[in-house]
């Protein structure tokens, strides 16, 4: 539990920026923009962290929509990150309440530099902005460039229908198949045409069968992408996307060589060839239980009630679990919608722009600014953090 000095410092810190925060996240929701095309949402974060003392370092990682924003005082104290995602959905807008989440990662680095500026602490505070959460994974590419090197704790906030800290996600790994064939007249001559739509259909057969055939866990969803030009034209060219999804990566992986075969078969089947191209994966979130209890410490001390977290976890995937393999990380889910409500609906992007999202985002700040705090003052908690994480990442789930 924080003291009851820096609570109410943090506090101050907090209240201090309710404007600034609930019209940045106001404007970002009201100019919703797409994964890898986040400009003014990026460049409003970094602006807002600028003032307040950063220093904003944009582009980041190679990626023209990311930021680094940071602050240090002092040669000792852990690095805290806190993530900022600002991507919206095609369409829908921010209906994952992105907005929020940009929102409150940057009042949370404020605040907390505020507080250790004020208090003499000594550590780190960095905002990262990771930009194309929901389709392209930006926080793969900031992975590879260096930007989570070093870090002691990653900390973010994510809005949903419950209060929950930690839980684990759904590992995915998206893959295409591309079959070619020959076109032919489908009256004249069909007999002359190699149909490749044929072997797309023949492919979500068999993945159809495979579904009886693996764990629980396992989700196959697929679309055709490409699938033909006109009825009277053996397609002589078809393609289709497929999500793998599973409890761990090495489950998908196992998944995904059985499902790479449904293709094959298909191939051979029809006669047409086939190309296989595997994206990048999303990892499963990897639990750490020293961050997760520094946050359920800090939501108690603000008051707000949580939720068990469901063994089952969530059934989505977030490339946040490819930065808990690679650094000690930990996540909570603040409730601004009733449970009925889905996410990535249109009546999730208005609760993402309702008083309900915004006093949520106002209490998030306060939580991740108290959170960092404790980790400044707890090296025996930063460095359990770190047991945490290599103890994950060394077992059965990465095998």
């Amino acid at each position: 539990m924080l003291g009851e000095k820096l609570w109410e410092a943090a506090r101050s810190a907090r209240d201090a920026r309710r404007q600034r925060l609930s019209r940045l996240s106001a404007a970002i929701h009201a100019n919703p923009e797409e994964g890898w095309a986040e400009v003014k949402a990026a460049r409003w974060l970094g602006e807002c962290l600028a003032q307040e003392g950063f220093r904003v370092t944009a582009p980041a990682g190679g990626v023209e929509t990311a930021f680094r924003a940071e602050w240090s005082r002092g040669k000792g104290g852990p690095t805290i990150a806190y993530l900022a995602e600002y991507d919206a959905l095609p369409e829908l807008g921010h209906a994952c309440g992105h907005n929020l989440i940009g929102a409150a990662a940057a009042g949370a680095g404020a605040a907390l530099r505020q507080v250790m500026l004020d208090g003499g602490l000594e550590g780190e505070v960095l905002v990262l902005g990771t930009p194309a959460e929901e389709v392209g994974g930006g926080k793969l590419k900031l992975l590879e460039a260096g930007m989570f090197d070093g870090l002691d704790a990653v900390l973010m906030m994510h809005p949903a229908t419950s209060t929950r800290v930690g839980g684990t996600s759904l590992a995915l790994t998206p893959i295409r198949f591309a079959f070619q064939g020959k076109a032919a007249h489908a009256a004249a001559s069909p007999h002359e045409g190699i149909n490749a739509l044929d072997a797309v259909i023949q492919t979500f057969n068999n993945a159809n069968a495979l579904r009886q055939h693996v764990t629980e866990d396992v989700r196959l969803h697929g679309i055709i992408t490409r699938g033909g030009v006109a009825p009277n034209i053996v397609p002589d060219a078809a393609e289709a996307y497929f999500y793998v999804r599973a409890s761990s990566i090495g489950v998908v992986s196992s998944t995904l060589a059985r499902l790479e075969n449904c293709a094959r078969a298909a191939a051979l089947a029809t006669g047409a060839s086939l190309t296989i191209h595997i994206e990048d994966s999303y990892l499963e979130i990897l639990p750490n239980a020293p961050l997760e209890g520094c946050l359920l410490q800090s939501l108690s001390q603000a008051g707000v009630a949580v939720e068990p977290t469901p063994d089952i976890g969530m059934r989505g995937s977030t490339d946040f679990g490819n930065v808990s393999h690679a650094c000690p990380s930990a996540a909570f889910t603040m409730a601004i919608a009733p449970r009925e409500v889905a996410v990535h609906s249109p009546e999730f992007a208005a609760a993402s722009a309702s008083l309900a999202g915004e006093a949520a985002m106002h209490e998030a700040v306060l939580v991740l600014a108290a959170a960092g705090l404790i980790l400044i003052g707890d090296p025996a908690l930063v460095a359990a953090a770190h047991a945490a994480g290599k103890e994950h990442r060394a077992g059965p789930a990465l095998e």
